[in-house]
């Protein structure tokens, strides 16, 4: 099981080299950690946005242009456009998101036309390299999925399950996030919570064991999971944390980044291609670390499947 962003840059080292669109491209953090995906033999780049400023700043960093393509955009819708239909046309491997909000990103990502929508739902992942568990944590969804309901949530689980599988866990512990690990009719959190809980051991979940609702410290802690009495596979031993709201997961993962120091990378899941989803504001770093992730997404192929009822995901 990989359990390091180590890992997996010296995994897609070896691989094929693949090929990246990257929309709203003109933006120094952005270039430079396409400079370092193409030295470490990881993944080209097609750059979509200000042509003008994307030399001009490829130039002062000392990023080669040749043999790579710059197709020139008015402005960033237009390059979120251009870069989407770059993958859905197959012209390249991946999808990546530059300097550009991620609401007008998704746009083009959900164009019924020329965008990557697949039958499955779409969601975030972020991943959090976590040294004392020796571990790689999966946070979702913090991203895209504003408030999703209960049937939306078990869409999440099983994008991020097919994640965990590709990270080589067979089975990993998903846990459901609330403010507090007991049922209480008053806080909806919880209610979806015991529901899926409830999902999984009727065995509506292949290949994961989920459960909750667990509080952030009883999810994460075998320790404060043994003191409130919490028993099971999954208390304070959790891979996944689903978190119940977009807000939730976004202070979680960037407080993790931003106060603690800690080494993130985040995917969309559900496209037809790998789609490479940071911040703005994140570091070079974590943008190779994603395009590492996305790299090592590309051509596996999807089994897992959720049935709820008549719907299959």
């Amino acid at each position: 099981m990989i359990t390091s962003f180590d890992e997996i840059l010296d995994r897609v080292a070896s691989e094929p080299i693949r090929q990246m669109a990257v929309a709203a491209a003109g933006q120094r953090e952005v270039l430079e950690a396409v400079k370092q995906a193409q030295e470490r033999d990881i993944a080209t780049a097609l750059l979509v946005g200000d042509e003008a400023e994307i030399r001009r700043l490829a130039e002062e960093i000392d990023l080669g242009l040749e043999g790579v393509e710059v197709v020139d955009a008015p402005n960033d819708l237009a390059a979120a456009h251009l870069a989407t239909q770059a993958v859905h046309e197959h012209r390249a491997d991946l999808l990546m998101k530059g300097y550009i909000h991620t609401d007008d990103f998704l746009r083009a990502v959900l164009d019924k036309q020329t965008g990557l929508r697949t039958f499955s739902i779409m969601s975030h992942v972020f991943l959090l390299e976590v040294p004392d568990q020796q571990k790689l944590l999966m946070v979702t969804d913090g991203a895209m999925n504003i408030a999703p309901d209960l049937e939306m949530k078990a869409a999440i689980v099983m994008n991020a399950v097919y994640l965990a599988h590709l990270l080589g866990n067979s089975c990993p512990k998903v846990g459901v996030l609330a403010a507090v690990e007991l049922v209480n009719p008053n806080m909806p959190a919880t209610l979806d919570a015991a529901a899926l809980g409830t999902m999984a051991r009727r065995g509506q979940f292949p290949k994961c064991i989920v459960d909750g609702p667990f509080a952030m410290d009883n999810a994460i802690s075998v320790g404060a999971a043994q003191i409130k009495g919490i028993p099971g596979k999954v208390a304070g031993q959790c891979d996944i944390l689903l978190v119940p709201d977009i807000e939730a997961g976004n202070i979680l993962v960037k407080t993790f980044s931003f106060l603690c120091n800690g080494k993130t990378a985040g995917v969309l899941i559900g496209a037809q291609a790998p789609v490479v989803l940071t911040s703005r504001a994140d570091s070079v770093e974590a943008r190779v670390r994603s395009i590492a992730l996305g790299v090592m997404m590309h051509n596996m192929q999807r089994h897992s499947r959720l049935k709820i009822g008549r719907i299959h995901f």
